[in-house]
């Protein structure tokens, strides 16, 4: 039964240093990119991954059931708001024309915002 403890917290260690480190690379990316779309993206996919796997290393250290719901709820909520935030962000950014619009190889928004436009 010791044993089986010492795994968990072990594991629960590891996952906490790996998802520490890939939240890392995604501030490192916020900070490094250029442009509002790039920089979105960097905010959300390694963010919510590094959040998933620090809870699941949480999860493993502390082991009672009420903490267990609190973290899955954490988890729910970040992976629901996270990428809808960051949507909201990127498609704000486009319609107030910070985005270069020579660099977009496929520009859908661009063909639905003319469609609305129109009488």
């Amino acid at each position: 039964m010791n044993v089986r403890l010492q795994i968990a917290d072990t594991a629960g260690a590891v996952l906490l240093l790996i998802g520490a480190a890939i939240c890392l690379l995604g501030v490192i990316g916020m900070l490094r990119l250029p442009d509002v779309l790039s920089r979105s993206h960097a905010a959300t996919k390694p963010q919510t991954l590094g959040m998933v796997l620090v809870l699941a290393g949480v999860a493993l250290r502390l082991r009672s059931g009420m903490d267990l719901a609190t973290l899955a709820l954490i988890a729910f909520f970040q992976m629901l708001t996270g990428p809808v935030a960051s949507h909201l962000v990127a498609r704000s950014a486009y319609r107030t024309g910070q985005i270069e619009h020579g660099e977009l190889l496929l520009d859908e928004l661009d063909e639905q915002l003319t469609e609305e436009r129109r009488p």
